[in-house]
């Protein structure tokens, strides 16, 4: 069963909302919200389907949170947004917030948010203000874990919080210096889930914190299965297992298996998709060769089949950005990213092909699709 969709934009220069018929046949585009300035994500909560959220960075106001309580229509900026703690220990100040996620299903108006230099933050009032987890921004590991300098090339980041649909104390964080970081309650303490993620970049191949992880995404059909597309490769892990599997060796050999985003399927545990870029020594951030494709998996992870029907054969030298690909609940479930370039490509059967919504919009940061209101 398929029903309206609606894409929220986050680009390096403003913010899109994309809203779709009935059939995801016809786009409406709104916007641009907020030209100019960067969008590093935007969400909608689902919880009430009306609150929508940005990470901005605004020349006026710097480092904010936006907020929208009628979907859209009017926004507000955040009387208090994420900071450190006067005095932090760190010298910490936030550069950006870089990541969005609702709170649990049973915590209305709770709201987290990962932030440049890595730190994590939670609102329990909808986003319009905020306060420091002290359970890892004061950790007596912190400085180890998540130094303020260095990371990606946009600085240091604690780029993901993922929470367990079925216990609001159940934690997972993806950061560019620690790997996977895990909380069994609710942020209080924290431990790294990293075995067997490689670190090619140190002297120890397989230390037990120092990765950087991508991209985490749970199963929508089994929140034990846990997807990761990492710095060194794409893994799984199936709890209450705790030593990850590189599943993506199997993909081709002349592809590789880094990228920075994966999505699994949202009905079936045993399927995910990746996309690709172009890995090797210079790291150019490109799709591999300039052909694009989506690399898809229906066995876990041990056979990986190419879809790039709809994409430019050669010379599509575009790439996706770790929050610009993601996936709808319909049936057949829809796909959904944003390029480097610009450009909006969906699909609308699962991966078989793809279209071009929209170009020449700016870099695109974030895509997240939700049920149209």
């Amino acid at each position: 069963m398929t029903e309206a969709m609606q894409l929220l934009i986050g680009t390096r220069k403003g913010a899109w909302i994309f809203r779709s018929d009935a059939a995801r046949a016809r786009w409406r585009i709104e916007g641009p919200l907020f030209l100019g300035q960067i969008i590093n994500h935007f969400r909608v909560d689902p919880r009430d389907g009306r609150t929508m959220l940005m990470a901005a960075t605004t020349g006026h106001l710097g480092p904010t949170i936006l907020r929208s309580t009628d979907g859209g229509k009017s926004w507000t900026e955040a009387k208090r947004p994420p900071a450190f703690p006067k005095g932090d220990k760190l010298g910490r100040a936030v550069n950006h917030s870089f990541w969005l996620e609702p709170g649990h299903a049973d915590e209305p108006g709770v709201w987290w948010a990962g932030t440049s230099p890595p730190g994590l933050f939670r609102s329990a009032d909808g986003g319009e203000s905020w306060e420091s987890v002290a359970g890892l921004n004061e950790h007596p590991m912190v400085a180890e874990w998540l130094p303020p300098d260095g990371g990606t090339p946009d600085g240091a980041i604690l780029n993901q919080v993922v929470l367990d649909p079925r216990d609001a104390r159940h934690i997972y964080l993806a950061t560019c210096s620690a790997g996977v970081l895990e909380s069994l309650d609710q942020g209080g303490s924290w431990t790294p889930l990293n075995k067997n993620v490689r670190c090619d970049f140190l002297p120890d191949p397989y230390p037990e914190f120092g990765q950087d992880s991508h991209f985490i995404a749970l199963a929508p059909a089994d929140p034990d299965r846990l997807w990761q597309q990492n710095h060194c490769g794409i893994y799984r892990l199936d709890r209450p297992g705790e030593v990850w599997d590189r599943v993506g060796e199997a993909m081709p050999k002349e592809v590789g298996d880094i990228g920075f985003t994966v999505v699994p399927h949202v009905r079936d545990r045993e399927s995910a998709y990746v996309f690709p870029m172009d890995g090797t020594e210079v790291w150019p951030r490109v799709s591999p060769g300039g052909r694009p494709a989506v690399y898809r998996t229906r066995d876990g992870g041990a056979s990986w089949e190419r879809k790039d029907s709809g994409f430019p054969a050669q010379q599509g030298w575009f790439t996706v950005k770790r929050q610009a690909f993601c996936g709808d609940a319909c049936d057949p479930m829809g796909l959904y990213l944003g390029t480097t370039g610009g450009e909006v490509w969906m699909s609308d059967d699962e991966g078989e092909s793809f279209r071009q919504v929209a170009a020449h919009l700016p870099e695109i940061y974030s895509v997240t699709a939700a049920p149209a209101p």
